[in-house]
């Protein structure tokens, strides 16, 4: 099951700062939900892991995060990732796309995703799936904003909002 994602969100802080953080994985995955960095391969590719919960099942994903590209004079960035589901039943890539661009201040973060899942998670469906990740990425620009701000971040998934997303995508309540 294939989905897109187009996401944009502005915050108050100078480009460089913003650029920095966000090409920076090391400091970047404090601010993602469920996900922790497990070992730089090189300046490229990094290994981690992502851990999701909907309702009562639960998912942890090993995967691998390649830039293809990190442009610091046009500031764009391209990236791709592939996940296994740690107890084999299915996984996910994904390909990200961003851009950033200085919008009175600040900066403007734009951001398109494909990501593909297979196996059990698939069986939600991609309006459930698009459901979960706004959320998850709800919660990511609030944990970015607190990071640039130099605030405390908690990236522990937030199993409230998950089960909303869950409700909202089975039930189609609003």
């Amino acid at each position: 099951m294939t989905t897109s994602i187009t996401k944009s969100f502005h915050v108050e802080f100078p480009i460089d700062a913003v650029w920095n953080n966000l090409t920076n994985p090391a400091q970047v995955v404090t601010c993602v939900p469920g996900a922790s960095l497990t070992e730089t391969v090189d300046n490229d590719n990094y290994k981690g892991e992502v851990e999701l919960k909907f309702g009562p099942v639960k998912a942890k994903y090993d995967g691998l995060i390649t830039f293809l590209e990190r442009n610091a004079t046009t500031r764009k960035m391209s990236l791709k990732g592939i996940g296994t589901d740690s107890k084999g039943k299915g996984g996910a890539d994904m390909k990200m796309d961003g851009q950033l661009s200085e919008k009175d201040g600040g900066t403007d973060v734009n951001v398109t995703m494909e990501v593909n899942v297979t196996g059990m998670m698939a069986q939600f469906g991609s309006r459930l799936i698009n459901d979960v990740s706004n959320q998850v990425f709800d919660q990511f620009v609030n944990n970015f904003k607190k990071q640039l701000a130099g605030e405390q971040v908690d990236n522990t998934l937030s199993a409230g909002s998950m089960v909303g997303g869950m409700l909202k995508g089975m039930f189609g309540k609003k």
